[in-house]
């Protein structure tokens, strides 16, 4: 088994790819951008995030609705320096809610929000001190 994407289900689609492509800085697969489906994927890794238009699978499962409450996920993206990746993604539109933090002694992170209320976390692994 194989971890291909976390899929997200969105309702305002041209600004959550705006935030994942622009904001952030992840690939876009094909450039879809309104969608109904697209995947973004970071530099490194084979694992994804991918938006999907929430209508969409409501369509296919009959059972959402027309927009979610409440915190439904945490993306979790790992960089390698975070103040230099938050100052940069500020510059291009991001608010911070926290950090960047320590959040151990061994991870430093800051957390944000996408257009739809998603919660993303940035962590930057700290080497162990002696």
């Amino acid at each position: 088994m194989e971890l291909a994407q976390v899929r997200l289900l969105v309702t305002d689609f041209a600004a959550c790819y705006r935030f994942y492509s622009h904001v952030l800085g992840l690939k876009p697969q094909s450039g879809a951008v309104n969608g109904p489906y697209e995947k973004f994927s970071p530099a490194v890794g084979s694992a994804g995030i991918a938006l999907q238009d929430r209508g969409m699978m409501a369509e296919v499962l009959g059972e959402l609705g027309d927009t979610a409450t409440g915190h439904r996920s945490l993306v979790v993206l790992r960089v390698d320096d975070l103040d230099a990746y938050c100052a940069r993604i500020t510059e291009r539109g991001a608010t911070l809610l926290h950090g960047p933090a320590p959040m151990t002694d061994r991870m430093r992170v800051a957390h944000l929000k996408d257009p739809e209320g998603n919660l993303v976390e940035l962590q930057e692994w700290l080497l162990l001190r002696s």
